[in-house]
């Protein structure tokens, strides 16, 4: 949702706020994978129960995935590798950091913790696969209000704040209630297709 409420206009505000990673020739999937380094490491802080600094290193690392589609639009080498790359690197961020949650709440015998953050890593991963098996037949899914940005927000304030368990609340009806909206918005979609067979090229 906030990509999509901002579009473009947040591509003109990182420009103007952070102009050296423009200036720079900085390869896009590098910062790709600094920023899934800092994510690992900010897993890695959530575990071992520093979570003040875990919250500080999702948001650092969440910088480096806004930044890394942004520098590579500007400078014209936007490619379908980097796209895989950043789409398959944020699934394994999001399995780490909520890892990281999980090792931590069964340290502390935190169970409702432990049921909320699963449902919430659920909930997260079915959201993105959905999005991407329906997109691969049918038309584009844009519904569905928690995606990875709000997800990723909504956790790091959780942490800095110490309010870690009103934020998996959150994360996990969101994350569920965005999965069903998304596999009921699939569904419509690809029911109106015509069946694999009848179609060009025949079934895969």
């Amino acid at each position: 949702m906030i990509k999509s409420r901002f579009g473009t206009d947040l591509d003109r505000i990182l420009q103007r706020l952070f102009p050296f990673l423009f200036r720079a020739r900085i390869d896009p999937n590098a910062l790709t994978w600094i920023g899934t380094a800092v994510s690992g490491l900010a897993a890695f802080a959530i575990a071992t129960g520093e979570l003040l600094v875990g919250g500080l290193l999702i948001l650092a690392g969440g910088f480096f995935d806004l930044v890394d589609g942004v520098v590579a639009r500007h400078r014209g080498c936007a490619s379908e590798y980097g796209g895989f790359l950043d789409s398959s690197l944020d699934r394994l961020v999001d399995l780490m950091l909520f890892l990281g949650v999980i090792l931590f709440l069964a340290t502390e015998g935190d169970r409702l913790g432990l049921l909320l953050a699963a449902i919430a890593l659920i909930g997260s991963v079915m959201t993105s696969y959905i999005k991407a098996r329906a997109e691969l037949r049918g038309p584009p899914i844009e519904i569905g209000f928690f995606e990875r940005a709000e997800r990723i927000l909504v956790l790091a304030a959780g942490l800095l704040s110490g309010w870690l368990e009103a934020a998996l609340w959150i994360l996990a009806f969101g994350s569920a209630y965005t999965a069903v909206v998304r596999f009921r918005a699939a569904g419509r979609g690809l029911r109106g297709l015509a069946p694999l067979d009848e179609r060009p090229g025949g079934s895969p």
